[in-house]
């Protein structure tokens, strides 16, 4: 594993430059210079305009929509730091793409998670920081180390300030994300409700069964990730159903697809929140029930540890 001795150098993908921007400012540092551009055939065309020779490098690229460009773009640029010398560096990948696809769960199907991991430590990536994997197991993929954060903080933070009088049910969206779902109970003084998600009888339609008392109450659905909004629209509406007062959601990323936009203004949420370690899509810029946190304070503090050689564990909640 390399060592460093070099100056930290914070370098941003075409997938989210204003989060890279936001990191930078709390690290005080500022973004490094570099040239990156397509050919007219699509290809990626990247340089860097400053000496890395050396360095401790970080590259903040979220592998978010369009996935497949945003993570070839990734590799070519670490591909690149690689040739140049860099003494180490580190892959801020905030939201990691193909995280659903970590198991062969049908026939005759890749495990894509793997073969993401496969291609970074090719490309020549020493570590990798990211956050609320789908999976955490998804680390195991990876043979160099992998810093997985939470944006726990950031959430709880904001309910802990927006919250009401009432008393407050934090509900898993299916069985799956019960773990999730306790850790924001139990820092939040919750009670915990799971939603039992099944196929009807004519195997279209899906029922929402909820476990857990929810009647009076605010609602909170935890998940990680948000993509077209059907299963968040689905259980808000079997809250309500089941007495709830009122209903909010979080989820880490806003990946936000297809018909998500009509679903949630359409639901009965009161508010989704979502992190930005995904752009908003740009349908979303004048949503009244769409806020987004940011989380540009958590990973700048662990860019700083990771380059100081410090703990991070205490970012682990």
């Amino acid at each position: 594993m390399p060592t460093h001795n070099g100056d930290l150098k914070l370098f941003a993908g075409s997938a989210h430059p204003t989060l890279a921007a936001e990191i930078a400012q709390v690290l005080d540092v500022p973004l490094g210079r570099a040239s990156l551009r397509r050919f007219t055939d699509g290809e990626v065309s990247f340089q860097i305009d400053e000496n890395i020779r050396g360095t401790d490098v970080f590259v903040v690229q979220p592998t978010c929509t369009p996935v497949d460009a945003h993570l070839i773009e990734l590799c070519v640029m670490i591909d690149a730091f690689t040739r140049s010398s860099a003494a180490r560096i580190t892959a801020v990948m905030p939201y990691y793409g193909y995280a659903r696809q970590d198991r062969k769960d049908k026939p005759r199907v890749p495990i894509s998670a793997k073969l993401v991991a496969n291609l970074l430590s090719a490309a020549g990536t020493h570590r990798v920081l990211t956050m609320d994997l789908h999976k955490a197991q998804i680390q195991g993929f990876f043979d160099i180390p992998v810093d997985h954060l939470f944006a726990a903080p950031v959430f709880i933070d904001y309910l802990s300030r927006h919250r009401d009088n009432r008393d407050v049910t934090i509900v898993s969206p299916d069985a799956g994300g019960v773990e999730r779902a306790r850790a924001y109970a139990k820092r939040l003084d919750a009670d915990l409700a799971i939603i039992d998600k099944r196929r009807s009888d004519d195997g279209h339609a899906e029922v929402m069964h909820v476990v857990g008392e929810v009647r009076d109450r605010l609602c909170i659905i935890q998940d990680d990730i948000v993509d077209t909004a059907g299963t968040l629209q689905q259980a808000s509406r079997a809250l309500r159903d089941g007495g709830a007062a009122r209903v909010l959601a979080c989820a880490v990323h806003g990946v936000l697809s297809g018909p998500a936009r009509e679903r949630i203004d359409e639901s009965v949420l009161e508010q989704l929140i979502v992190t930005n370690t995904i752009p908003l899509r740009d349908e979303f810029a004048g949503s009244d029930k769409v806020r987004v946190l940011s989380v540009a304070r958590l990973l700048g503090r662990a860019i700083q540890s990771i380059h100081q050689e410090t703990s991070v564990s205490s970012l682990f909640v």
